[in-house]
């Protein structure tokens, strides 16, 4: 079940949001709640094309199906498996930056319960993501997830933080960004599978490295700064 009541809004409204959402996470990126508003607003058709591709695929349709929730009661049990497995270094990478499944807001602006679920899922599994990849939470790290995110999704919210968050750059952390991490991003996202279509839940039990050879994972490049 997803929590959280949903606003129908037409079609004014809905741009209002979206330019406000903008404008308030340009002036504070920390905003988790105004980014995830902007990405409802502005990626129906994104969210519309990934179900879609969902129902095409056996896992994805599992999904669909299932409806499983990133959250603590759910992926729990991550943090009891062996230390080489996508679910213990997922719960590593959680335990060590304090961060909860819990913490992302509720998606708000979604039309049907099965975009509102695609929409929920995009934004529960970034962390899968980012264990997967290898990517810190920093701001280039986050950055380079984005340009994936918007490869897999196309997502416009993607590319308007990729914007953003560059913008933000020292001249170090831009230089690093376009000559690293920026052409390593552009093909980890082209290279790797549908991640929407991933039920990574069902793999928590298996090896890093097997997951990653298998969904075409590039881990990030590792840069001496």
């Amino acid at each position: 079940m997803l929590e959280g009541a949903r606003v129908r809004l037409r079609g004014w409204q809905q741009a209002a949001v979206a330019v406000g959402s903008a404008v308030g996470a340009l002036v504070d990126p920390r905003r988790a709640d105004l980014i995830a508003a902007l990405g409802e607003t502005t990626g129906k058709p994104a969210f519309e094309r990934v179900l879609e591709r969902m129902k095409k695929s056996p896992e994805g349709r599992a999904i669909l199906l299932d409806c499983p929730r990133v959250i603590s009661k759910s992926v729990g049990h991550a943090w009891d498996l062996p230390e080489n497995t996508f679910g213990a270094v997922y719960a590593n990478f959680m335990g060590s930056r304090n961060f909860s499944p819990d913490d992302r807001p509720p998606v708000r602006f979604m039309e049907t319960d099965e975009l509102a679920y695609v929409a929920t899922r995009a934004r529960e599994v970034h962390n899968f993501w980012h264990t997967l990849f290898g990517l810190p939470t920093n701001l280039i790290g986050e950055s380079a997830l984005k340009v994936i995110e918007f490869e897999q999704m196309l997502l416009p919210m993607c590319f308007l933080s990729v914007i953003g968050g560059t913008a933000r750059f020292s001249d170090k952390q831009r230089s690093l960004f376009y000559q690293h991490y920026f052409p390593w991003a552009v093909r980890a996202g082209m290279k790797s599978t549908d991640l929407m279509c991933v039920y990574y839940e069902k793999h928590f039990h298996e090896d890093l490295d097997e997951v990653r050879w298998k969904w075409g994972i590039i881990p990030a490049p590792n840069i001496k700064r």
